[in-house]
């Protein structure tokens, strides 16, 4: 390995933010980027002093043709499988972008991967690193609301006028279902709180973007260790500004927060001298950083070089599709479903 860690990026429209998450890390340089788009390309290699011949508009190539250490797969969510696997073949680290993939036999794959190669597999499940998510699991780890019994968060987004390049978001072939390619968000944020839900029951309907091949609204509800209850909701055609609500319910308090807020509110019951109980409520600021992919290559940079462990690796993220392939299985079928966790 090079003084510093060599990264290839992917994707430029969503991986432009990780390219400014390598540029801003010391360990870090960016070589390469891959991207479709002549217009897309050209303008991330101008921000970040990518010469022309370290541009590709094949990923292949780029792996080529270059020596990398890592690679940011940030393409649309069909191709994160083909992408990340042949990465891992060449000898790279990988940050997967979320959902790790559509399925859980690609899942499976991508994993075999990285136990094949010895290379580092991340997914990168952003609202771990979001500060209003990091500060509202720090409160519940320090017990400021008690113990948990019920925790709900939701993907609310109106893709009614983004399908995507190519209109990925609605490819009849490779079926995105929201809950898995956006609830996703909603589904690793109360797992990573709450743990693995043991078994969910879902309803879903289509009834805003109705010339989508799924289902564009979904609600499941989840049975979590230690008899927590959960809810997660996910609309992809809903009138209303993104958010991420998310409410977390314990003994003695409660957290609302999303990551789209400066702040989030923790609510907690005060007893006084006289026994009297009430509720204080408290506004604590945050940073809005809901795509903090900066964070994302600091902790993969600091796995590389033996200084962390990597927490989000292919199975928490492989975890997190086999909960929505449930949700939507549960959709479709009417019964509960308990999710398989064997990665």
């Amino acid at each position: 390995m090079s003084e510093k860690i060599r990264f290839g990026v992917i994707g430029g429209r969503m991986g432009s933010g990780h390219m400014v998450g390598i540029e801003s890390n010391e360990d870090a340089v960016l070589v390469a980027i891959c991207e479709k788009s002549p217009e897309t390309m050209k303008n991330c290699a101008n921000r970040f002093g990518v010469s022309e011949e370290h541009c590709y508009d094949d990923y292949k190539e780029m792996l080529e043709k270059e020596e990398l250490d890592a690679v940011v797969v940030a393409t649309p969510d069909q191709l994160h499988c083909e992408c990340t696997v042949a990465a891992l073949k060449k000898g790279c680290h990988v940050i997967c972008e979320k959902p790790m993939a559509l399925t859980t036999e690609e899942c499976r794959e991508m994993i075999a991967a990285s136990k094949e190669t010895g290379k580092l597999l991340m997914i990168g499940q952003v609202c771990r690193k979001a500060p209003g998510f990091v500060l509202a699991k720090k409160l519940i780890e320090d017990g400021e609301i008690g113990e948990l019994f019920f925790v709900e968060s939701e993907y609310a987004h109106d893709y009614s006028r983004i399908p995507g390049v190519g209109n990925w978001r609605i490819d009849p072939v490779h079926l995105r279902h929201p809950i898995i390619g956006g609830g996703c968000h909603a589904i690793d944020l109360l797992r990573w709180l709450a743990g693995n839900p043991s078994e969910v029951y879902a309803y879903s309907n289509r009834k805003m973007l109705k010339d989508w091949p799924v289902d564009d609204c979904t609600v499941a509800i989840m049975k979590f260790p230690n008899e927590v209850v959960g809810k997660v909701f996910t609309s992809v055609g809903c009138k209303r500004t993104y958010t991420m609500r998310t409410v977390l319910y314990g003994s003695t308090g409660t957290i609302i927060t999303d990551n789209t807020s400066e702040k989030i509110t923790l609510m907690q019951e005060v007893v006084d001298e006289n026994g009297k109980a009430s509720i204080k409520t408290t506004e604590l600021p945050v940073d809005v950083n809901n795509h903090n992919v900066t964070a994302e290559i600091k902790e993969l940079t600091e796995a590389i070089l033996g200084r962390a462990p990597l927490i989000t690796d292919g199975k928490e993220g492989a975890s997190t599709v086999a909960v929505g392939c449930a949700i939507v299985e549960s959709a479709a079928t009417g019964k509960p479903v308990c999710p398989s966790y064997d990665f």
